[in-house]
């Protein structure tokens, strides 16, 4: 198994743990349940691993970082061990990471409360796409230069990823790794044989999966009358444009880009117009109202599910996808010059006021350990397949659109510029969603544009 797939594979638990399940919790309330830690000649293993490798340099004199999530880095009640790089951070360092909780929702008010009492809070999460540039123009985060060596072979691989992120030229987000898991076509192989549908998969393998053919399987098997539906999933647009290869806001040489009228762009959304128009998108069509029906692929009623794949990364996915379940990257834009799909990154960024950023950089350090030591990526695989059941197809999927994602990246910051801006372009009504609720991209760009032009030039000018 080549160093990609299990980059993934390692991704996807850190994607299913970052979705914001905590986010109606308590900000006080504490787990009960009992830490699971793996065994202890696994952690002698990664012991050995880390202080044999000369890609370590150096001790900390302070041990602990302060880390401020909704989702805990430490083992916790979900039945998550302790994951690899913390592990290996515990055993070559000493490190421990100590969680500030807080909720999904609440997290920035937190943040910005800690930073103004000097709590000395050290990193944040940055694989939301929220908290870039933004975080970095409003002073809550500071450029880890100092701090991490992106030449070095630790970080060689995601050098270019973290170069295409900066800001008045300083890198900001640290990103240990790209990934092409933000949203993936599901679907179920015993529904598409029961019609008589090609195999999404084998179209792929030939090169045929394309806008073309996704609507013309939408096109033989939907019948609403039937209770036969086609596309379900909240959120999904903005994956299956990013097909495109044209990010809504882009980064060019440190400045933010306005590409709503981008003639791509303009080819995705009256696109998504046309398959509104034909019932092929599912929520609010007929009977099917507005609730998310995701367990209607595995009873054969709905044909796609676009979806990060963290939906499949829980022990019972199966109960909600059907054991033919399976997946494929989203569809080719035949117009791009390359087949482009979302991109994830893993992603860190360093708290101003910050305790103490030199174990940061030495965790995040030990994170790229993780994904390019051989020895800790078969412990990571092992963990990965008894947890969650995949098959080796599927982990050899996953490895491909890895590999898709990591050669030709699209990185979009509409979410990472202000909640202003990310509330105009996620709205049904005029925003990038809204073709798929029955409103033409013409109104809806004519309707936002200048708007969404203001706050990049306020951004940009600032």
């Amino acid at each position: 198994m080549n160093k990609i797939m299990r980059i993934g594979l390692s991704c996807l638990l850190a994607t299913f743990l970052m979705v914001p399940l905590t986010a109606c919790g308590d900000d006080e309330e504490e787990s009960s349940t009992a830490q699971k830690d793996m065994t202890a000649d696994t952690r002698e293993q990664l012991k050995d691993l880390a202080m044999e490798s000369d890609l370590f340099t150096g001790e900390l004199e302070n041990k602990t970082i302060k880390w401020l999530s909704d989702w805990d880095i430490n083992s916790d009640d979900t039945g998550k061990t302790t994951p690899i790089e913390l592990a290996i951070f515990q055993e070559r360092y000493g490190g421990e990471v100590e969680w500030y909780q807080t909720t999904y929702g609440a997290r920035y008010d937190n943040l910005a409360n800690y930073i103004n009492s000097d709590e000395g809070i050290d990193f944040f999460y940055g694989g939301n796409w929220d908290a870039f540039p933004k975080g970095a123009i409003r002073g809550m985060f500071t450029s880890y230069d100092e701090y991490i060596d992106l030449d070095s072979e630790l970080w060689a691989d995601v050098k270019d990823a973290n170069d295409a992120m900066t800001w008045n030229g300083e890198h900001y987000m640290a990103v240990v790794e790209v990934t092409g898991d933000n949203c993936a076509i599901i679907y179920n192989r015993k529904t598409m044989e029961e019609y008589g549908l090609d195999d999404p998969a084998e179209l792929f393998e030939k090169g045929e999966w394309d806008w073309d053919a996704f609507e013309e399987m939408l096109e033989k098997f939907v019948d609403t009358d039937e209770e036969r539906y086609g596309i379900d999933s909240w959120y999904f647009e903005a994956g299956l444009s990013a097909s495109t290869g044209v990010p809504y806001i882009g980064l060019e040489d440190g400045q933010l880009v306005n590409n709503l009228r981008n003639e791509a762009i303009e080819d995705y959304q009256n696109w998504m117009y046309s398959l509104w128009q034909s019932d092929y998108i599912a929520l609010g069509v007929g009977d099917y109202g507005w609730e998310s029906r995701d367990y209607y692929i595995g009873e054969g009623k709905l044909l796609f599910y676009p979806c990060g794949l963290w939906a499949l990364s829980t022990d019972d996915w199966q109960d909600t996808f059907g054991e033919d379940a399976f997946f494929v990257p989203v569809p080719q834009y035949d117009e791009a010059d390359e087949y482009y799909i979302p991109t994830s990154v893993n992603a860190y960024l360093f708290v101003k006021g910050g305790d103490n950023p030199e174990g940061v950089a030495k965790f995040l350090d030990c994170f790229r350990f993780s994904k390019i030591s051989e020895g800790a990526q078969e412990i990571s695989d092992e963990q990965f397949r008894d947890d969650y059941g995949w098959s080796e197809e599927m982990i050899d999927m996953l490895n491909t659109m890895n590999e898709m994602a990591l050669e030709n990246p699209v990185f979009d910051f509409y979410n990472g510029v202000s909640s202003d801006l990310t509330d105009i372009l996620d709205s049904s009504e005029h925003g990038i969603r809204a073709t798929s609720r029955g409103t033409s991209w013409t109104e809806s760009v004519n309707s936002i544009y200048d708007q969404v032009q203001n706050y990049i030039d306020e951004v940009n000018e600032g």
